[in-house]
């Protein structure tokens, strides 16, 4: 069974960085596309970051230039590097992982983030 683990969510101040581990339980080149997403209370949830096999990764508008998405096969393991923290970021943070033939999609437990000072 596949599992992805989220790590590195906390409480960082307004201007501060955090960097998020997704922990994956199989290789991830078995994944098209490794993403991470974002839940605020009473906001549906919104992606955040992804990063697809072949290299094309995308950005929402709001984190562009803060954050950044990166993977390391041998680990088999997905960051977002979160700089320049805002208030507006505070979430908690889901890795996803989708894989095709058939389609499944896979979804870590969450780990908060909150931007407070």
């Amino acid at each position: 069974q596949v599992q992805l683990v989220e790590s590195g969510g906390g409480l960082v101040q307004p201007g501060g960085s955090l960097r998020l581990s997704c922990a994956v339980s199989t290789s991830i080149i078995n994944f098209y596309v490794l993403g991470w997403y974002r839940q605020a209370p009473g906001n549906e949830r919104e992606l955040v970051a992804d990063d697809f096999r072949g290299g094309n990764t995308n950005y929402a508008d709001s984190v562009k230039g803060r954050f950044t998405i990166s993977k390391d096969y041998a680990k088999n393991t997905v960051y977002l590097q979160m700089n320049s923290l805002k208030p507006e970021d505070a979430a908690v943070y889901y890795c996803n992982g989708k894989m095709r033939a058939p389609d499944r999609s896979y979804w870590g437990q969450g780990t908060q983030v909150t931007v407070s000072s």
